[in-house]
Formats: structure tokens, C-alpha cells, sequence
């Protein structure tokens, strides 16, 4: 349901948030930050919200004591060094300390007075801070909703039945490693392990030759749920606290000898980059879409997965672009090459659906946890998520604006994800930069 948050007239009085295109006061994305300049403890990372090219710092407004009721007790779960306690507190805190925060920093809002004479203390410039992951997370789910990442996959292993029999009944998932989850801007290193070289008989070891990249939705979970107590899809949407990007980074020579028969291990394990900002529940309200028709002849979704509202407006509209700067255009000040257009309305799944499924056997999931939706790519080359995908497993070269070449990432490559939402009659919003370098 959206308010009076969501007004596109409403402007700020942190003046570069009025018609930023990523951070307007209408999106107030939460994340977690180190402070410029600082001492001990001063400096220590605390819970934040982006307005233009600021971040406002909840514990100093905290302890300022410019909340009230939910509010306050949601400003105060922020301020440590992740958001967990936040997210544990469900949506209505949240949605509490959302609508007072742009209380104050709307032009017009009645807590503009209190908060302009601290705003020194209350407002640091984001390009100075340090962003870190916002959570703690206890478990990295990775779903594989992107149908036309899979099929494209799949026709790899069988030209004529690119899915497996279970894709179109199961939101398809593995479990993850959530320890190498890094923020945007810390290098990844390529890994080292075994593969198959082409026309051997005998795995070799070294490090990785065929480097990727996958751009998948982030999913953070709120309060979660206790062991043996599955959410059912009606209630899934309390659970969602937010959205971000992720790169889930793929070894993909490695991952390709290793997946029989238990699936993927070193050639996922050693990286994921997540993006700092989650853009909330409350602020993607405008941008609920209907989730997209299937095809005839595909089947239902079992009941366990079906409910009429996610259908109607459980998907989301998110323009979705994977870009490559490589060194050469990096020391020539040049801008990135960008790789694909795609969107999360080609995931065939819906969020809700994939906590419903989580669920469903007892599994309980944390405040902090995240999902991956797998690969997001278009019908068409021009939104394919992967370079796997783009030159065809390596079979063809992609040139880039500058004349290099790239069938798989090289040392000193820096991939960068970026995510819109527009509606007509809404400010449009953004999910902030996930990028990394790939190191040697």
C-alpha cells in the first residue's frame, strides 16, 4: 500500500536528493556504514539510510532522540554493526522508522526543525564513508529462477530438453556459502582448482580459466520463522525486508567438472558480492507488478505455492544492467561497456514463492539470511546475465567498445551491477552500485 512516502511532488532539504536517480527521499534505502574521520568507538560501523549522496546516521539520531514509539525502537536495533535486530522486528518498526525518517528530511516535514540544527552530526557524505554487508548472514540460499538462464544453460547438456522434468513444478535452489559474501568494491580473487581441458583425459589443477559473472536479485529476510512452522505464501511478504544485487561469481571451468553428481562446490564457493543498500518492502510498494502468465502447457504451480494476491502483485518491475570496465578504459577514463538489459519480471518464480518453498519441510530461516533468484536474463542475447551465456560457453568472443575482446573475465576486469524502478506518476528509484574488481 503506498503513502504519503511515496509522493513523487514530495523534495527534501538535502538538496542532492531532489532528483537523484538513484537515492530520492522516496526510496530511503537502509545499509550499514563506517563514518569518515572518526576515533574508536566513533568510528565503529553503525546502521544508515541513503538520501542523495548522503547517509543519514540512525544511531546519531538515535541517540539525538528524534524517534518516537516504533520508531525509536527500530533506530535503536539499527545502530550496532549490522541490521539484524532490525530486520528481526518485522515490517511495522520498519515501516515506523521510514515514514519519520522522511519526516525529517522532507522540506516540508514536520521534523525538519529538529533535525537542520544537527544535521552535521547527523548527515556524512557517502563517497567518504566505508559501506560494509548489511547483515550478518547466517545462510546464503541460491535459487535459480531465471528460466531463460536455464534454458540457455541447459541446452549446453541437451539441446532438445534444456530443463529438467522438476523446473516448472520446484523453485529450483542450492544451498550457498555465505562466508565469502564480500561487499561492493573488495576485489575477488580467482580461485584455484580442477578441470577438464578440452580433449584430455585427466583433470588439471590451477587457477580458474573461465571466470564469470551472474546477475541475480538479492532477497534479505526479516523475522523469519521457528523450526518446523513453514510460512505459508499469504504471510511470505512479512518476511521480506528488502531487495539488493548480488554477483554470484562462477568458476565456470571448475563448476563444470564438478557438478555430477551433487552439483556445484569451489566453482561457487569462493566469492558473492552483494550491494550495501537494501531498498525496502515499504519503498518497492509502487513497483508490484503482476507476475507474468506462463506459457500454455506449463503447469500450475502446486497449491502450497499459489496465492491469488502474489500473482496479482507479488512480482516486481526492476530494470536490471550488467556492465564491464576493463583496465584499459579505467586508465583511459573511459565509461563502461555495458553487457546486458534484462529484468526481474523474466524470473519465473516469485519471491514470496520462494520463501513458501524454504519453508515448506520445517526449515526456520533468520533475520539477515538472504536468496539468491538465480541468474536474471532476458529472452533475447541483449539480457543474457552471464558471459557464459553471451559467447556461448566460450565458443565466441565479445567485443567491447574499446576493440577488446572477452569470452571470460581477466585479472583487472571490474563488473558492475546497477538496478531502476520506474512507474508513471512515481519517483524513480535505485538500488545503488554492486561492483568488484577480479584480482589476479
Amino acid at each position: 500500500m503506498t503513502d504519503e512516502t511515496h509522493d513523487k511532488a514530495r523534495q527534501s532539504w538535502v538538496a542532492s536528493a531532489n532528483g537523484h536517480p538513484e537515492f530520492p527521499l522516496q526510496n530511503l534505502p537502509f545499509g550499514v556504514f563506517s563514518p569518515p574521520g572518526r576515533t574508536a568507538p566513533d568510528a565503529a560501523p553503525r546502521g544508515g539510510i541513503a538520501i542523495g549522496d548522503m547517509i543519514f546516521d540512525l544511531r546519531a539520531a538515535h541517540h539525538a532522540g528524534l524517534f518516537s514509539a516504533d520508531a525509536a525502537t527500530a533506530a535503536r536495533a539499527a545502530s550496532g554493526v549490522s541490521l539484524n535486530p532490525l530486520m528481526a522486528l518485522g515490517s511495522g518498526p520498519r515501516r515506523a522508522l521510514r515514514q519519520q525518517v522522511f519526516a525529517l528530511l522532507a522540506a516540508d516535514g514536520a521534523g525538519r526543525a529538529k533535525v537542520e540544527p544537527v544535521a552535521e552530526r547527523l548527515l556524512h557524505r557517502a563517497a567518504d564513508c566505508w559501506l560494509h554487508v548489511p547483515a550478518a548472514v547466517g545462510n546464503f540460499t541460491d535459487f535459480f529462477a531465471g528460466i531463460h538462464h536455464a534454458t540457455n544453460g541447459g541446452r549446453r547438456r541437451d539441446p532438445n530438453n534444456p530443463l529438467s522434468p522438476n523446473y516448472k513444478y520446484v523453485p529450483v535452489a542450492y544451498h550457498s556459502r555465505a562466508s565469502s559474501l564480500r561487499e561492493s568494491n573488495v576485489s575477488v580473487r580467482r580461485p584455484s582448482g580442477q578441470y577438464m581441458l578440452p580433449n584430455e583425459t585427466a583433470p588439471s589443477f590451477g587457477p580458474c580459466r573461465n571466470l564469470d559473472y551472474e546477475l541475480e536479485l538479492a532477497v534479505w529476510i526479516g523475522p523469519g520463522n521457528r523450526q518446523g512452522e513453514p510460512i505459508p505464501i499469504g504471510e511470505a511478504r512479512e518476511h521480506i525486508f528488502g531487495l539488493g544485487l548480488v554477483n554470484d561469481w562462477s568458476a565456470r571451468d571448475i563448476q563444470f567438472w564438478e557438478m555430477p553428481p551433487l552439483g556445484p562446490f569451489l566453482g561457487k564457493n569462493f566469492g558473492s558480492t552483494v550491494s550495501p543498500w537494501i531498498v525496502t518492502a515499504e519503498a518497492l510498494e509502487p513497483f508490484g507488478a503482476t507476475q507474468p502468465g506462463r506459457p500454455a502447457g506449463d503447469p500450475r504451480p502446486l497449491a502450497y505455492l499459489w496465492d491469488d494476491e502474489d500473482q496479482r502483485s507479488g512480482a516486481f518491475d526492476i530494470e536490471l544492467e550488467a556492465l564491464l570496465l576493463t583496465t584499459q578504459m579505467r586508465e583511459k577514463g573511459l565509461e563502461p561497456h555495458r553487457m546486458s538489459r534484462s529484468n526481474t519480471l523474466d524470473l519465473y518464480w516469485t519471491v514470496a514463492q520462494f520463501v513458501a518453498h524454504h519453508t515448506c519441510g520445517g526449515c526456520n530461516l533468520l533475520p539477515g539470511d538472504i536468496f539468491g533468484s538465480g541468474t536474471i536474463s532476458g529472452p533475447t542475447e541483449e539480457g543474457w546475465g552471464s558471459l557464459n551465456e553471451l559467447s556461448h560457453s566460450g565458443q565466441r568472443a565479445l567485443t567491447l567498445h574499446t576493440g577488446e575482446t572477452r569470452t571470460y573475465l581477466q585479472n583487472g576486469d571490474e563488473v558492475i551491477f546497477r538496478a531502476h524502478c520506474r512507474r508513471d506518476g512515481y519517483a524513480p528509484i535505485g538500488f545503488g552500485e554492486c561492483r568488484a574488481r577480479v584480482a589476479g
